[in-house]
C-alpha cells in the first residue's frame, strides 16, 4: 500500500520518471490557466436537451452495460482504500473493541465491490455488517457471485440513491460510516443535496462519512471533446455514463448543508507517469471526511 497522500514530492523535475505518481505536485498560474481554458472550450458546446434526459431517464441502463462489459475488473486495485480511510479495517487493538460492538458500514454505489471485498477481507472485527447499494442491478448479481463475498457479513441491494426514499435494511440513525468513493460525480448536480441529506439521516450520531471523488481539471475532464457537456462541470463518457467534476468548496457547502461536520477536505494532485512512453498525466481528486454531531444532551449522558 502506498503512503498517505503527501508523502512523495517531487523536489527535482529531473526524477519525475523515477516514481509512477507524486503527491501534491502545485500547479503553476500558467498550467492552472492552460486547465481553465481547456474546460472552457469542451463546455461551450452543450448537448442538446433531448439528449441530456436520455442519459438522465436511461443511467441505470447504461451502468448496467458498463458493469456487463467490464465485469469485475475496473477499479479492482485501491491500493490506497485502507491508508487514506483506515477506519474501514481498523486493527482490533486500534479499534476501541469494535469487534465486539457491532459497527454498520454503508456504502452507496458499491459497484462490484471494489470496496466491500477488501474490507470482508481484512477486517478482523467479528461483529461487522457492511451493506451496499448500487444503481446497477448487474454490479449487485456480479458482486454477490465473488468468491470472497459474505452473505453473514454483508448486505447488498439494487439502490437509486437520487430517489425521495430509500428502501434499505436498516433503521435511520443506524450507519457508523458510510462510503462515498467515485459515486457522488455521477449524480445529476440537482439531487446531490438530496443524497447528501439522506447519508445525514442514515449516519448515527458521531458517524462518520468518508468521501473521494474527481476534482475540477483532472485530466479526465480535460480530455473531453466538445458536444460532451452536459452542464457546467458535467459531461456524458463514451458509454453513456456521466461525471460530474468537483472543487473544495463544492464538497464543503454540500455536506455542511446536511448537518455534517467537515474533518477533512483535501485536494490530491497526483501526478502520474508512463514512464515506458515517457507521458505525464495530472490527476485531481477531492477526498473528504465528515461527521455526524452527537447532540449535546447525549454527550452529557
Amino acid at each position: 500500500m502506498r503512503p498517505q497522500f503527501g508523502n512523495r514530492l517531487l523536489t527535482d523535475d529531473q526524477d519525475v520518471f523515477q516514481h509512477n505518481a507524486w503527491d501534491n505536485v502545485e500547479w503553476d498560474d500558467e498550467q492552472e490557466e492552460l486547465a481553465r481554458e481547456s474546460v472552457r472550450k469542451n463546455s461551450l458546446q452543450k448537448m442538446p436537451q433531448e439528449d441530456v434526459q436520455k442519459y438522465e431517464d436511461e443511467a441505470d441502463k447504461f451502468w448496467d452495460s458498463f458493469y456487463s462489459i467490464h465485469s469485475n475488473k475496473f477499479f479492482k486495485d485501491r491500493h490506497w482504500l485502507f491508508t487514506e480511510f483506515p477506519e474501514l479495517a481498523p486493527a482490533v487493538e486500534n479499534s476501541e473493541n469494535s469487534s465486539k460492538c457491532g459497527r454498520k458500514i454503508f456504502e452507496i454505489g458499491c459497484g462490484v465491490g471494489n470496496t466491500i471485498i477488501p474490507i470482508l477481507k481484512y477486517s478482523q472485527e467479528e461483529d461487522l455488517m457492511v451493506y451496499g447499494g448500487d444503481f446497477s442491478a448487474k454490479a449487485i448479481e456480479i458482486l454477490k457471485e465473488d468468491p470472497h463475498f459474505d452473505g453473514k457479513r454483508s448486505q447488498v441491494f439494487v439502490l437509486d440513491a437520487t430517489a425521495d426514499i430509500w428502501d434499505v435494511p436498516f433503521e435511520e440513525a443506524s450507519i457508523d460510516i458510510v462510503v462515498l468513493i467515485f459515486v457522488m460525480s455521477a449524480i445529476n448536480p440537482s439531487r446531490m443535496s438530496h443524497v447528501a441529506k439522506q447519508v445525514a439521516k442514515y449516519l448515527k450520531p458521531g458517524g462518520l462519512l468518508v468521501f473521494r471523488d474527481y476534482g475540477l481539471y483532472d485530466m479526465a475532464q480535460l480530455r473531453f471533446k466538445p458536444g460532451k457537456c452536459l452542464e457546467e462541470n458535467f459531461y456524458v463518457r463514451g458509454d453513456g455514463t456521466r461525471v460530474y467534476f468537483f472543487t473544495q468548496e463544492e464538497i464543503r457547502d454540500l455536506f455542511q448543508a446536511a448537518g455534517l461536520l467537515e474533518e477533512q477536505n483535501h485536494v490530491d494532485r497526483r501526478l502520474q507517469v508512463n514512464r515506458g512512453r515517457q507521458l505525464k498525466m495530472y490527476r485531481v481528486w477531492i477526498q473528504g471526511k465528515f461527521r455526524k454531531p452527537v447532540p449535546k444532551l447525549e454527550i452529557l449522558h
